[in-house]
C-alpha cells in the first residue's frame, strides 16, 4: 500500500470556500503540476494568508482540510480564456484556525522569524506530525484514517 502524504495548498479564503463547497481544489493559479503530486488518499490542508486573492486583508489561518478523492486531475473552464486544473477533494467540517499559535511547533517552518517563507510556492508537502497538529486544531471531530 502507498504511503499516505500530507500537503498544504496556499489559497485565499474566498477561493478556498468555493473549493470546499464544490469538493475540489485548484492551486498555484490553476497549474496542473502540483495537483499531479497528490494521489488518492493523501490529505490536503488549506492555508489562507489573505481573505481574497488580490486583497490586502490578512487572515493567516488554516481554512480547510480534506482527503484526495481519486487520481484524476482535470481541466475546468472557468471562462473562455481561463481553464485551470482541478482535483476532487472530500472536505471535512472544520473551524478556521490561526497559524500564529502553532508556528513554534510546526516542523516545516525552520526559521520561526521568517515563518511565511515555506508558503512562497503555494503548495508544499508536510510531515505527518505537522498534519496531525494542524488537523487537531481544524477538525470539529476526530477522523479515522
Amino acid at each position: 500500500m502507498k504511503k499516505q502524504k500530507f500537503w498544504i495548498a496556499v489559497i485565499s479564503k474566498e477561493h478556498a470556500l468555493r473549493g470546499i463547497e464544490g469538493n475540489f481544489t485548484q492551486v498555484c493559479h490553476g497549474k496542473q503540476g502540483p495537483l499531479k503530486r497528490m494521489t488518492a488518499g493523501d490529505w490536503l490542508v488549506i492555508y489562507s494568508p489573505k481573505l481574497t486573492m488580490n486583497g490586502t486583508d490578512k487572515l493567516q489561518c488554516f481554512t480547510g482540510l480534506g482527503q484526495v478523492a481519486d487520481d484524476v486531475v482535470y481541466p475546468f473552464a472557468m471562462t473562455e480564456t481561463f481553464i485551470p486544473f482541478r482535483r476532487n477533494i472530500t472536505f471535512e467540517p472544520c473551524q478556521e484556525t490561526s497559524i500564529l499559535p502553532l508556528i513554534n511547533e510546526l516542523e516545516f517552518i525552520p526559521n520561526k522569524k521568517s515563518w511565511g517563507y515555506p508558503f512562497r510556492f503555494g503548495f508544499l508537502e508536510i510531515s505527518e506530525n505537522d498534519f496531525n497538529l494542524i488537523s487537531s486544531k481544524l477538525l470539529k471531530y476526530e477522523i479515522s484514517r
